[in-house]
């Protein structure tokens, strides 16, 4: 069963010009990480400062090994994060796929 995050930011106004390519630099080193599986970044359409990553781990382990990287503690804590205007994460597990 893997691990699911779904982190939803609002940035600051204008900000989102800055934080994207910041948050390309860490979807490509999270990416080489052992146990991350998919890292993908999404911009709202409507509304162009809503960023939504999609993460997806082999365990939690691995998504708290992410957590405690250096690339996250100095790209998204210390450099993203002061950018935005809101910031929430939703851990979960896929539901196993149920046959009609």
């Amino acid at each position: 069963m893997t691990y699911v995050v779904i982190a939803r930011y609002r940035t600051r106004p204008d900000a989102e010009r800055t934080v994207l390519p910041l948050l390309d630099v860490m979807a490509t080193l999270s990416r080489q990480e052992p146990g991350c599986l998919r890292y993908r970044v999404h911009q709202g359409i409507e509304d162009p400062r809503t960023i939504v990553l999609y993460e997806e781990y082999a365990s939690e382990a691995d998504f708290t090994a992410h957590c405690a990287s250096p690339h996250f503690q100095e790209i998204v804590l210390g450099t993203v994060v002061p950018l935005l205007e809101s910031r929430d994460v939703l851990r979960c597990a896929p539901r196993p796929e149920v046959v009609a």
